[in-house]
């Protein structure tokens, strides 16, 4: 079936990229499969993650769909772009619905695109990861592609303003070899491997970065270890408990 709404819609993202004079730093677009199903896996630091990690499969003329929160699919803009775009939607309170989705576009040749952390770090480090894109890739047996992105934070991320106009941000992006289960290998084992395989790539972006920070005030976007202002996991996770039990 021709795909009418994708092409367009990444051409437009590739559009406003040049006018906010994104500088791109990809490396490992090699790695993505020019045929059969994959799942991609990325760090989540920003609400746009899903274009940018989509960006490394254009080499390969391939087309990513997301999972993404159900949420999304209930818009008036976005949800017919995504149906559109066959993005697969997540009730997290009923999850097996959209397991069997992905599971079925993986059979049938499909990249899946996954965030395992679930949500945003706002730390911007690595939360841990969940263990269902491992369980996935082994039941649909396909590879796994790590993805880790920099940068995509400082255009939009939870409680930070958007930066959406000409800014001339760089963003890193690295991918990965593909990963498959060892002999005998457990999905636990296989979602540790995959987090510390993204955790490296995540580490390369990182000093490859050349972005700085503008100002005194600009340092919100850098994790705590690297000198920013950023709240560390640990402060998220307490902020989080907090608000569970007022």
């Amino acid at each position: 079936m021709a795909e009418l709404v994708y092409p367009p819609v990444i051409g437009f993202a590739r559009t406003m990229f040049k006018v906010q004079g994104l500088r791109f730093d990809i490396s490992g677009t090699e790695h993505v499969p020019r045929k059969g199903g994959a799942l991609l896996v990325s760090n989540h630091i920003g609400y746009l993650d899903f274009v940018f990690a989509g960006l490394t499969a254009l080499p390969a003329k391939r087309l990513v769909r997301f999972m993404a929160k159900e949420s999304v699919f209930r818009h008036k803009v976005s949800g017919p772009l995504m149906r559109a775009m066959k993005h697969i939607p997540v009730d997290r309170s009923e999850g097996m619905h959209a397991y069997k989705h992905a599971l079925t576009a993986l059979r049938s040749g499909e990249i899946i695109g996954v965030f395992p952390e679930a949500t945003i770090s706002q730390s911007f480090t690595l939360k841990s990861f969940k263990s269902g894109a491992a369980r996935l890739a082994m039941e649909a047996g396909v590879p796994l592609l790590p993805v880790a992105l920099w940068g995509t934070q400082r255009l939009w991320t939870k409680d930070q303003p958007r930066q959406l106009g000409r800014n001339g941000f760089p963003i890193s992006i690295r991918v990965g070899e593909q990963m498959t289960p060892h002999q005998d290998e457990k999905p636990g084992a296989l979602t540790r491997r995959l987090r510390l395989r993204v955790q490296e790539l995540l580490e390369d972006a990182q000093r490859a970065y050349t972005g700085r920070p503008s100002g005194p005030n600009d340092h919100w976007w850098l994790p705590a270890h690297l000198g920013g202002t950023a709240p560390t996991a640990e402060d998220v996770a307490a902020r989080e408990r907090a608000a569970a039990s007022e």
